[in-house]
């Protein structure tokens, strides 16, 4: 693979600003998006006061932990713009969720909100080995969904070539791939695993095509779909983290030269992990649930926001700014089966270990009696036979997780292919 590791002046200053530099420059920001918070949002004000704390408690970033957490259902509570900190005339663009689970939950920003944005999207990129001047095929979705708007902003502030296709129409994506010759492919790595199987079927070798870079994120994925995306298009697969809550893409990235975790660009969100459970905050480097805190946003900051995600907080290494472990899965993803605790990444992770199951595979749950079971339904891949493969991944389970579980291989396309989040778990329990 073409080698795209940074040159010297590529970086911003702050990507290798000192230690001390960087936590005083989050102290100062950290002690304003509190007050800011607490003055001009009424829930945050609410919540500190039942608290018993007030910004000028915050005098260290450890003072960050005597404040409350914000959730995704505080925010549903104060649909639709309740957790605006500026008047709504000063907001210049609204975000949403699809709103599938309940209410959907709304994000603004002001103008300066999406330059920031904008501008933590072109770093990402630009980590991940975008350069000025590449052609970027952005498959993100457009729309309420932050994902197509806020890659396209931080493309162009780059200096790329965007095409913006959005989702849909895999044919579509696979011709102007060929045709536009794109460097960079922006896109959720279960949807980029439809665009890698129509080019196969429309007899276009993968590995022939332009692309150097695929920029993967919106939902988790492990290194083994990593060496998979690789080794089936000879290009770079980096990681993109964020959520619509937060800001959207952009709030860590993987660099390119070491793939190793996900800088988290700490001059915008300070990181915590927290305890899942008790909701006690976790040294560096123990796995819990990422908690983010916004630090410049003006529209809508965010305090101590539990993003569900379960990861952990590692030292700085192609930038000096601490990096998140991939995402390993979401606490609200978690599978209970017989007492044990599972995640979709786990079973996807054994799946690549069986060479003739492909990684298009969903979680279905059922419940016999008082008892729950989980089926595996999994694609077979083209080229290979299913004889044997469900039975080894059934005693891959058994012996990695210690469950059991059933396995359905069936024939390729014979699962539901997704354009934007791929719905990993199906529910079929009956509801009590």
């Amino acid at each position: 693979m073409l080698d795209l590791s940074p040159r010297p002046g590529d970086l911003e200053p702050i990507e290798t600003a000192s230690v001390d530099e960087l936590r005083a420059l989050q102290l100062e920001r950290l002690q304003w998006s509190v007050r800011h918070a607490y003055e001009n949002v009424p829930h945050y004000r609410a919540s500190l006061d039942a608290s018993g704390v007030h910004p000028d408690d915050v005098k260290s970033l450890a003072d960050l932990a005597k404040l409350p957490f914000t959730t995704k259902s505080d925010l549903r509570d104060n649909y639709p713009f309740g957790m605006f900190a500026v008047p709504r005339q000063e907001v210049a663009r609204v975000h949403a969720s699809s709103g599938t689970t309940g209410k959907p939950t709304v994000v603004g920003y002001t103008k300066a909100d999406l330059d920031t944005w904008a501008q933590v999207v072109a770093r990402s990129i630009r980590a991940a080995g975008g350069r000025a001047g590449h052609v970027l095929h952005n498959a993100y979705g457009y729309g309420l969904f932050t994902g197509g708007l806020g890659a396209h902003a931080g493309a162009e502030l780059l200096g790329c070539t965007v095409v913006p296709v959005s989702g849909g129409m895999t044919e579509r994506q696979v011709q102007l791939i060929r045709d536009f010759e794109p460097d960079v492919i922006m896109v959720t790595p279960s949807y980029m695993l439809s665009i890698i199987d129509e080019m196969e079927r429309q007899g276009v070798d993968p590995r022939t095509t332009s692309l150097k870079v695929g920029i993967f994120g919106a939902e988790p994925w492990t290194n083994d779909m990593r060496h998979e995306m690789e080794r089936r298009l000879d290009m770079h697969a980096v990681d993109i983290y964020g959520l619509s809550e937060v800001i959207g893409p952009g709030v860590a990235s993987e660099c390119v030269e070491t793939k190793d975790g996900l800088h988290v660009w700490e001059d915008h969100f300070y990181p915590e992990i927290i305890d899942p459970v008790t909701g006690e905050v976790l040294p560096d480097g123990e796995e819990g649930e990422l908690v983010l805190t916004s630090l410049t946003k003006q529209a809508m900051p965010v305090i101590r926001y539990r993003t569900r995600d379960l990861t952990r907080l590692l030292p700085g290494t192609a930038r000096s700014m601490r990096r998140i472990e991939k995402i390993t899965g979401r606490t609200d993803d978690m599978i209970i089966l017989r007492g044990v605790n599972l995640f979709p990444t786990q079973i996807e992770e054994l799946i690549l270990r069986v060479p003739a199951l492909s990684p298009h595979f969903q979680c279905v749950l059922s419940r016999t009696g008082n008892l729950d079971d989980l089926t595996v339904l999994v694609e077979r891949r083209e080229d290979a036979a299913a004889a044997g493969a469900g039975e080894e991944l059934r005693r891959l389970v058994k012996n990695s997780i210690g469950v059991t579980v059933a396995v359905d291989v069936v024939e390729p396309g014979g699962i539901e292919r997704s354009v934007g989040k791929m719905r990993r778990i199906v529910d079929r329990r009956p509801r009590r």
